[in-house]
């Protein structure tokens, strides 16, 4: 065998091809093969001894050319078993690539059908021999004619054949990466290569994991011929299948043994985060492909996936691509949020079943999947988190107040999608050290640089990160520290949301703590007042937090400790003695605070009582530092009227009266201080016997001496007359002097006093007649003193009934309420008929009680004791539900005759204002305890089965309020009642029978009682509305509101006698106009719904090649086209109604414009179907179209007639009166003139686009439409110009013909082109439908 190859080799080598032709040709193919397979093995000779053979066989000849076919075909699998070195495999390639174009056509055919046979057989192991495979197959589209069959094709045809032929036959999945690769050197037709994608794209599912990856790389360096959509798309879709899989394996995770899942969780995301590098990486190279990944997710938000949205991310780190994959975001977030909103309130949308696609919880798996080592998403995330949290943030209002509380619940499409971005930075900061300081740094830096803007958001956000890590915060504590040093510049709000947020931080980190308190010290001199004030805060906070929780220890006594040695131990409970000293060092430092502005000082007494509560140890500091300061203003000598005085408290500065001591405020914190104090010790003495007995003489003598002073000032301010204060009715109190001023000052901090001095003498009272009489006479001192007030600052004009705000506590509203409505005891009936008997102080606590409630809905928090602690207060909301509610429905209005003749709220009016403030409160900041604030009404803790029970019983018992007669409604409580019902309803879920009884008894009402209230009827139409469209469609509803609105205000042609109807009693000659504009809104909220199905449609329509079926009709696409059907008919009726012009016309006209709209995008969907398939289209779409042609159309320029005639005779009446110019009148006149070319411009584009739907589907739609003359007959503009002759040259005139003369000439050339396309259709319409008369009463 050796000396055979020797021959061969060496008659090559001497330039014999005779005899070495000569000598191939006596050996046997098997002897030639196995000559191949030895040199091959051996590896040294195998490259000449190929070339010898090639030599030895002419491709001209016969014999050369099935030699040359032998070599390719046993070479091939040679190659592919493995047996060989690679570097003698890559030869053998070379060689045969390069004689490759001299192989015949017949013989270029069979090798690559051998090719297809190894594929189809999984005989390609290492993929070496495809590299010739891509020469073959471009040899053969040189060739002219190949048989094929009984046929013959071109080589290019015969090509294509075998690419299909490939492409359909299995691939083992070993040789999957090989053939993409052996593709990217294959010329293709783009029908070839779509038929690789395809096919590449299938196998993916029959690979393991870890092969995804290179064939991902393979197939985008594939794309650069083309297919780049089809590569992405199906590469997102793979992915997405493997999540919803391991989704469902994590549901069934109970059930389902760990060794059972078919992909661990971390080597999934590993590979995700591999390939999504690789697609990054082809994005760089081909900017191509990333416009495509763009607009393949621009075109369809609904197939968002966790992997296509870190995978955008990871693109969004290439400079040219950030701003617009942002925005991509920002609006897929935001179109997430509206979808989910608009599904939860339409039971429509809900029936349909349609999928919800949440991009925020996508996004929220992201950052939870980064963990997985995407370092190339986290950066990103944390400019997604900041760039949601700057666009999204509330945004600041009148005054640069934010519209939104901090502790509202995030509800509108805006707040959840800034509480995104929160949740990304604050999950993002827990996972990933690298990006900790970044978003520290920039939180703090916004927090310190946005001082116009509201930053609520970010605050809430500092807050969480502090509390979830405070650890992993102190390794940053120096960023946190250099925010300290600009604190004296900030907002007060800021500070203070700023200083809770870092007060765990505090305890742990003496370094922090003591930046802290020589910043504060600093502020506390500060030129500027907001400096101080912040310095008063931070002082307060830490007094708050830093608790002394017992004596100092005997071995501490002695040491003299300041603030710079105090040392917080984290590893022992507390540390009492660093603890007190760091308190009293602080104390003496708000002291100073005493001889500062009114509203530092204000501060500083709102704080104390906050403080004793959390410090009880301080509490002798405290009530030593409020006694010396109420001494200052306290009049010793019993005999002398008045007790205080009021001179000190008020300063001077040139002209200027400043208040310079809040003194009603500094009694309340005395008396808050003393009376929890006092309650206390007594508990404490019952509960220990052993105490400090000269610390308790101490704190008595305090409270005995505080106590003897309350007393005094009591029995001496009921002693005092206005005059003592030199308040009697002849003081001025004009607030543009100087002593209108001081007056006025005076006025308020004797309001304060006599409000503070009240609360105290009831709590100490213990229910003594002649304590509550005392209190009685304090408050006609008040109510004298509010009248003056309220006399003297209503001159001019009607005197006001509001009162300035009360410093009575939250606490002691409840019990007062409570003690005079419910309390039925003996022991305190004669005590509390005092109280009783006064129909003025039982009508203040009420006023009061609704005002707490208003700034509790306003802020978040009321003033007084415990007005800042939520569990507190709500407590005290609950006991005040039970309360009126039990006043309102047990005490009749009739009863309350007095309190109507004097002009002011009755007590059932307040009873329900407070309840609505109440439940509206509770639903924006207590959701989740709305149930429990329910259930207090009767004072029931039940199941929660019976709840709703409660609840639907409490809507019930005021339905007599409604349905009595006109002698006993009130049309103000009435009100009142419609939106606490609103409020309510929105706690049952509509599948409930309660919810049914609910919207039954509404609908009750609404039909079958008539008011003449406009106010009353706009809220139970709005409620009405409100619970239907959760309930079913309200299309019926629409149509039976619109028969009645134009049977009760008549026809616009006033020969027409309208049929009478009255389905909706409420629906009158007064309440006409106001059930018209409910309904425009209805019909508005009904238009969303159909324009969300129809672009839905559309959507997905253009991503989804699957057509329907003829005769088919999509469940989205039927019930858009039937709510439009039953709108129209609704509209037909409202159109033809004699509407009141102004406000309702024009909402009219808008309503109109918009629903043409939506009818032109419906016909667009239809031209996208008709276009990609022989659909038919549905007998619905055709009807409506003949409804809108036929019946709409040409009542709304019937309509437009009307409105334009209305303003015409309207201007020429109020133009005989005032001839004056008045440019509002004619501002809105030229805004009621603008809805009407709109609206004949949006019925001529549905005009339009119909043509073009008639021509692609074959149906002749036009034959419904009817050309309208009212558009020339109407602008004339010799008519105009003898109107304006005749009439007198006002601006009112001028404008209206230059405006009509305008939109004349302008609209002429498109309105000849218009009649142009109409030309044909028209003739037939004119031909086949007869004109539409209206029908006239026999």
């Amino acid at each position: 065998m050796k000396a055979e190859m020797e021959r061969i080799i060496s008659l090559s080598e001497n330039d014999s091809s005779a005899e070495l032709q000569k000598y191939l040709s006596s050996l046997a193919e098997d002897k030639l093969t196995t000559l191949i397979t030895s040199s091959a093995l051996k590896g040294k000779t195998i490259g000449i001894f190929i070339k010898a053979i090639f030599k030895g066989s002419p491709p001209g000849s016969k014999e050369g050319s099935k030699r040359r076919l032998l070599l390719y075909q046993h070479c091939i699998p040679l190659c592919e078993s493995g047996d060989l070195q690679t570097e003698v495999a890559a030869d053998i390639i070379g060689l045969l690539m390069l004689e490759t174009h001299t192989l015949v056509g017949p013989s270029i055919a069979k090798l690559a059908e051998l090719f297809v046979e190894e594929i189809r057989a999984g005989k390609i192991g290492n993929g070496k021999s495809l590299e010739l495979f891509p020469t073959v197959l471009t040899a053969m589209s040189a060739c002219e004619m190949l048989s094929y069959g009984k046929g013959e094709l071109s080589g290019e045809q015969y090509k294509k054949q075998l690419i299909n032929s490939l492409c359909s036959s299995r691939w083992d999945s070993q040789c999957v990466i090989h053939l993409t690769t052996m593709f990217r050197d294959v010329p293709l037709a783009p029908e070839e290569l779509h038929f690789v994608v395809e096919k590449v794209l299938r196998m993916f599912s029959k690979l393991d994991l870890q092969e995804i990856p290179p064939l991902v790389y393979q197939l985008l360096l594939l794309s650069a011929k083309g297919c780049k959509k089809r590569v992405l798309d199906g590469i997102i879709s793979y992915f997405k299948q493997q999540d919803l899989h391991h989704q469902e394996e994590q549901k069934d995770g109970e059930n389902v043994d760990l060794e059972v899942q078919s992909i661990p969780q971390d080597q999934l995301r590993h590979v995700e985060g591999t390939v999504i590098l690789h697609i990054v990486f082809g994005v760089r190279l081909d900017h191509e492909l990333g416009r495509e990944f763009l607009k393949s997710i621009k075109a369809s938000y609904g197939d968002l996936c966790p992997f296509s949205v870190a995978l955008l991310l990871s693109v969004a780190r290439i400079q040219r691509y950030e701003e617009q994959v942002f925005e991509l975001l920002k609006g897929a977030i935001i179109k997430s949020f509206k979808d989910e909103q608009l599904l939860h309130g339409s039971k429509l949308l809900q029936d349909l079943h349609l999928g919800h696609c949440s991009v925020a919880g996508m996004i929220l798996d992201t950052v939870k999947s980064s963990v997985f080592g995407w370092d190339h998403v986290t950066q990103t995330l944390v400019q997604l988190g900041f760039f949601l949290m700057d666009t999204f943030g509330p945004k600041p209002g009148p005054f640069g107040k934010s519209t939104q509380g901090s502790s509202t619940v995030a509800r509108t499409p805006t707040q959840l999608a800034c509480k995104l971005g929160g949740q990304v930075l604050l999950q993002g900061f827990k996972m990933h050290e690298a990006i900790r300081g970044e978003i520290l740094e920039e939180v703090l830096n916004r927090l310190v640089t946005k001082t116009v803007s509201p930053i609520d958001h970010f605050l809430d956000l500092f807050s969480n990160i502090v509390t979830s890590a405070p650890m992993i915060l102190l390794e940053s504590s120096s960023k946190v520290t250099e925010t300290f040093d600009h604190l004296s510049y900030l907002p007060l709000p800021t500070v203070q949301g700023l200083l809770k947020a870092v007060q765990p931080l505090l305890k742990v980190s003496t370094s922090m703590k003591d930046a802290l308190i020589l910043v504060l010290r600093k502020a506390m001199f500060s030129s500027q007042l907001d400096g101080r004030k912040s310095a008063v805060t931070g002082f307060l906070l830490l007094l708050k937090n830093f608790k002394v929780l017992g004596s100092l220890a005997s071995s501490q006594c002695s040491q003299t400790i300041s603030s710079s040695q105090i040392q917080v131990d984290v590893h022992s409970r507390y540390n009492a003695a660093a603890n007190e000293a760091f308190c009293l060092e602080i104390l003496s430092s708000l002291r100073r605070c005493l001889g500062q502005q009114a509203d530092v000082r204000l501060m500083l007494y709102e704080g104390f009582y906050d403080v004793l509560r959390r410090n009880s140890q301080l509490a002798s500091s405290i009530m030593q530092t409020l006694f010396s300061q109420l001494r200052r203003y306290y009049e010793p000598e019993q005999d002398l009227l008045p007790p205080v005085k009021l001179h000190p408290c008020i300063t001077a500065h040139g002209e200027q009266i400043h208040l310079q001591e809040p003194l009603a405020h500094l009694v309340c914190c005395i008396v808050h201080c003393l009376l929890w104090h006092k309650s206390m010790r007594q508990s404490a003495r019952t509960s220990a016997h052993d105490s400090d007995d000269d610390d308790d003489d101490e704190d008595e003598g305090y409270q005995s001496e505080l106590q003897t002073i309350l007393e005094s000032i009591t029995k001496r301010m009921i002693k005092s007359e206005m005059e003592d204060f030199e308040l009697d009715k002849s003081a001025e109190f004009s607030t543009a002097s100087s002593v209108g001023v001081k007056n006025n000052i005076n006025a308020v901090l004797l309001i304060g006093l006599y409000e503070v001095l009240m609360e105290y003498n009831f709590v100490k009272a213990h229910y003594s007649k002649r304590a509550f009489e005392e209190l009685l006479e304090l408050f006609n001192r008040y109510h004298k003193l509010c009248e003056i007030l309220r006399e003297k600052s209503g001159k001019g004009r009607q005197p006001s009934n509001k009162i300035p705000r009360s410093l009575l506590s939250m606490g002691f509203i409840s019990t007062i309420l409570t003690v005079l409505l419910r309390d039925s005891s003996q022991s305190r009936e004669e005590a509390l008929g005092v109280l009783r008997s006064s129909g003025e102080f039982v009508h203040y606590v009420f006023y009061v009680a609704v005002q707490k409630i208003q700034q509790l809905e306003d802020t978040g928090v009321t003033d007084g004791p415990d007005g800042q602690s939520s569990d507190s207060t709500f407590r005290f909301l609950c006991e005040m539900t039970s309360v009126l509610m039990w006043r309102y429905i047990n005490v009749p209005s009739a009863v309350e005759d007095a309190g109507k003749k004097e002009k002011r709220s009755s007590l059932s009016h307040l009873s329900l204002e407070g309840l609505l403030g109440i439940f509206t409160v509770c639903q924006q900041r207590y959701p989740d305890k709305m149930t429990k604030l329910l259930s207090s009404i009767d004072n029931l803790e039940d199941v929660a089965e019976r709840e709703d029970s409660e609840q639907i019983n409490y809507c019930y018992i005021r339905q007599f309020q409604l349905s009595g007669g006109e002698e006993e409604f009130n049309s103000k409580e009435a009100q009142l009642l419609i939106r606490i019902l609103s409020v309510l309803s929105l706690q049952l879920k509509p599948s409930s029978q309660q919810f049914v009884q609910m919207i039954t008894w509404t609908m009750k009402i609404c039909k079958e009682t008539s008011f003449e209230d406009s106010a009353l009827s706009k809220g139970l139409l709005s409620l009405l509305f409100s619970l239907h469209i959760l309930f079913k469609s309200s299309a019926s509803l629409l149509l039976e509101l619109c028969q009645d609105i134009h049977s009760q205000l008549g026809d616009i042609d006033q020969d027409v006698d309208v049929e009478k109807q009255c389905h909706f009693a409420i629906v009158n000659m007064k309440t006409g106009t106001t059930a018209a504009l409910q309904v425009l809104f209805q019909v508005d909220k009904v238009l969303d719904e159909v324009d969300w199905l129809i672009g839905r449609n559309r959507s997905h329509k253009s991503s989804s090649e699957d057509t329907e079926t003829a005769g088919k009709q999509d469940p989205a696409e039927k019930a858009a086209t039937l709510q439009l059907g039953n709108l129209l008919t609704a509209l037909i009726e409202l159109v033809q109604t004699a509407l009141q012009l102004g406000t309702c016309t024009i909402t009219l006209l808008r309503v109109l414009s918009r629903t043409y709209t939506i009818l032109t995008t419906l016909v667009k969907y239809y031209i996208q179907i008709c276009a990609s398939s022989s659909s038919k289209l549905p007998s619905r779409f055709e009807k409506l179209v003949k409804l809108s042609g036929s019946h709409l159309t040409p009542q709304c320029y019937c309509f437009i007639t009307y409105v334009q005639v209305g303003e015409s005779s309207a201007g020429g009446a109020v133009k005989k009166k005032k001839k004056e110019v008045n440019t509002a009148a004619t501002a809105k006149l030229l805004r009621q003139t603008k809805a009407i070319p709109n609206l004949i411009f949006s019925i001529e584009q549905y005009e339009k686009y119909l043509i073009t739907l008639s021509k692609k589907s074959k149906v002749n739609l036009m034959q419904y439409m009817k050309l309208s003359t009212s558009r020339d007959f109407r602008i004339n503009s010799t008519t105009l110009d003898a109107a304006l002759e005749e009439q007198d040259n006002t601006l009112e005139v001028r404008i209206l013909c230059i405006h009509w003369r305008s939109l004349f000439w302008c609209a002429l050339p498109l309105f000849a082109l218009f009649l142009c396309s109409f030309k044909v259709e028209l003739q037939e319409a004119e031909e086949t439908q007869e004109p539409l008369k209206k029908k006239r009463k026999q």
